[in-house]
């Protein structure tokens, strides 16, 4: 099972590998405001590459997860779930999203909707609905194995995040909504670690 556990400590790597160049990035990207700006914006400018390639890297690295979680646990649809949201993760760095609200610095405040910013939508809602799925399937399993922790964990994931992404989309992304979507973000990320290590554990 030596492969197995390669395969979940890759992808537990993903999440706080993502969270940390991704904050690193918030703070030093000139004209980047989280209140105004989505995280996936800093694939513009300069420096976009950076964020682009930290996406598929990341995409990558959940995939490996999932194809490490298949080996423990024989569950295809969580599998395939957890598989899709590195996808999108993978399809969302090679299709960057929208530059605007000035950023990167110099970009007017609307900028025209671009065919790679909608796919960048779509390969990221995709991959978000694929992992709100994936933990309604890991709180049934955890629940049945009395790991009642993290099955509530991952009903309060899950649903956090298949919220905040609608709230986002919906209302065109304010402040309170970019925030509270941002939170998610981490928030699953750190679950999906902790997925990852608990079934690495028992590899």
């Amino acid at each position: 099972m030596r492969i197995s556990r390669l395969l979940l400590l890759l992808g537990a790597t993903a999440g706080p590998l993502y969270v940390a160049v991704s904050v690193t990035e918030v703070f030093t990207r000139d004209g980047f405001d989280a209140t105004r700006h989505a995280w996936s914006m800093l694939g513009n400018g300069a420096y976009g590459g950076i964020h682009s390639t930290l996406l598929v890297v990341s995409g990558l690295l959940q995939v490996c997860g999932a194809a490490g979680l298949y080996w423990v646990t024989r569950s295809r649809w969580t599998t395939v779930l957890l598989a899709l949201y590195g996808l999108g993760m993978i399809g969302g760095g090679f299709f960057t999203a929208d530059p605007g609200r000035g950023f990167p610095p110099g970009t007017p405040e609307e900028v025209p909707v671009s065919t790679h910013g909608i796919l960048h939508f779509v390969f990221g809602g995709i991959g978000f609905l694929g992992l709100a799925a994936a933990s309604v399937f890991l709180a049934r399993r955890f629940a049945a194995e009395d790991e009642r922790r993290l099955a509530l964990c991952s009903w309060a994931t899950g649903a956090l995040l298949l919220v905040t992404f609608v709230a986002l989309a919906a209302t065109g992304g304010p402040a309170w909504a970019l925030v509270a979507f941002t939170a998610a973000v981490v928030l699953v990320s750190g679950w999906l670690t902790a997925v990852f290590l608990h079934y690495r554990g028992t590899a």
